[in-house]
């Protein structure tokens, strides 16, 4: 029976045999017998992790490790409010922070700390609902992710010339990208913002390969 930790667009929590591109931590959310509880994280560095990293192996839900979250790719990674590693990731971590700086205008780069705090303040309110807002589709560059109006509950990609619906498993369906339609938004502002200032996330092949 699969574990409860493979991650949605929308900050979900699934059970799934999907296992993803990524790997991602918010702390210890199990319990000792590997269950999952009510938490959703245990403090606000939400990081995004590689699968591998020199050798290192960890048993899922071990008591006392912090819980393994998964993602089908970077971009839902980033939908869900996480960020890249600065160790198992450095080079993309760097990037990101670069971005980071571009996009709000900073005399020097910020801190992980500092993103951090900014990231949770976007992504959860105060009582610890996920945070969306609105806007229009030809505004928003590729990597975010959104809901139509005419779909509810399923996640789309902003990918090309497309918008892409997300599984687990990647990418199944395809529509234009209509630039004046009115969507939500379920990727952080602060992040949406990076990708703007040219991140390129990494995103599931499907998205790549899928034709109308």
């Amino acid at each position: 029976m699969p574990y409860q930790n493979r991650v949605t667009p929308f900050g979900e929590f699934e059970a799934t045999t999907a296992r993803g591109l990524f790997m991602g931590n918010r702390g210890i959310l199990h319990d000792d017998q590997g269950i999952l509880g009510s938490a959703r994280w245990r403090h606000k560095h939400w990081i995004l992790c590689a699968l591998s990293f020199k050798g290192r192996k960890a048993r899922i839900n071990a008591p006392g490790h912090y819980t393994q979250l998964f993602f089908c790719d970077e971009a839902t990674a980033f939908a869900a409010g996480h960020r890249p590693c600065a160790e198992c990731r450095r080079s993309d971590y760097r990037r990101y922070m670069q971005a980071w700086q571009s996009a709000h205008n900073l005399q020097g780069p910020p801190t992980a700390g500092e993103v951090d705090i900014a990231l949770h303040r976007a992504r959860v309110t105060q009582d610890k609902r996920q945070v969306r807002t609105h806007g229009r589709l030809g505004d928003l560059p590729d990597g975010t992710f959104v809901g139509l109006p005419d779909q509810p509950g399923k996640a789309w990609l902003v990918w090309r010339d497309h918008l892409h619906r997300w599984t687990h498993n990647g990418y199944v369906e395809v529509r234009p990208r209509i630039q004046e339609l009115e969507i939500a938004i379920l990727t952080p502002e602060p992040i949406v913002r990076v990708l703007r200032a040219g991140y390129v996330p990494e995103v599931h092949p499907s998205a790549c390969h899928y034709k109308t």
